[in-house]
């Protein structure tokens, strides 16, 4: 059941710098919780974000709680939700549509698409159309694919250029202007998993037959789904009920 309204939407003043972030400085988001807002599906594991922007670049840092840090897919714009992963969704003039998409797994291979509108709308998306000069990195607390080792986690750096974020904000500049509230959230995908002969292996394995299209109303969930801000139900492509980040 569908519960959400404007209260469940979270908050972030995001800090303009003046050089690279000092990422110490910089506050945390609020925990992930289920996708859902429901508190009885509590996240098994930490997630939290920090932002931080610039003349050139709109910074993120996250940071997931993992203790078997694992990742399958190297090539660049399949679908990464297959995998663990964390997910950007940006829509500037936070109007719903024409928004843009950024997924990345442990081995920071990266999938970046754009929807001009939901999928619940009639959208179709606009696969791999990658930004120029996009930055990212991952910082693995352990050891990666390494069933042997017990694991803190894994951190996602990310720097997405401004002139590659324009064109989903036609109407005002970006970088934005001291003030102005672009409508943001994130995901998290975790499978569980087991390992089988010294390897991890996906529940249910990678390959098993599950719904193929991409719109959420048509998937099945046996993955978990933690978010930033809450969706209400398990779908993010519900822009107009994303957080909303103020540039300060």
């Amino acid at each position: 059941m569908d519960h959400w309204n404007e209260s469940h939407r979270r908050h972030y003043r995001c800090q303009r710098l003046n050089n690279e972030p000092d990422w110490a400085t910089i506050p945390w988001t609020e925990d992930f919780v289920d996708i859902t807002g429901d508190p009885a599906l509590a996240p098994r594991f930490r997630t939290r974000v920090k932002m931080a922007w610039d003349d050139e670049f709109f910074y993120f840092l996250a940071e997931m709680e993992e203790p078997h840090v694992w990742g399958t897919i190297t090539e660049q714009n399949e679908v990464m939700f297959h995998d663990n992963d964390i997910e950007i969704f940006i829509d500037p003039d936070c109007d719903g549509l024409n928004y843009y998409e950024f997924e990345m797994n442990a081995l920071g291979t990266i999938w970046e698409l754009s929807l001009p509108k939901p999928y619940g709308e009639g959208g179709v998306p606009i696969l791999g159309c990658n930004i120029t000069g996009l930055q990212r990195e991952v910082i693995v607390r352990g050891k990666l694919n390494d069933p042997t080792s017990e694991d803190q986690g894994w951190q996602a750096r990310v720097a997405i250029p401004w002139s590659g974020l324009a064109k989903y904000h036609q109407e005002r500049a970006a970088p934005p202007q001291r003030g102005d509230r672009w409508r943001i959230n994130y995901s998290r995908v975790q499978w569980k998993h087991e390992i089988v002969e010294g390897q991890y292996v996906r529940i249910p394995p990678h390959g098993t037959p599950l719904a193929e299209s991409l719109n959420p109303e048509e998937q099945e969930h046996p993955e978990d789904n933690w978010v930033w801000s809450p969706q209400g139900t398990v779908n993010m492509h519900l822009p107009l009920r994303w957080g909303e980040v103020e540039f300060c």
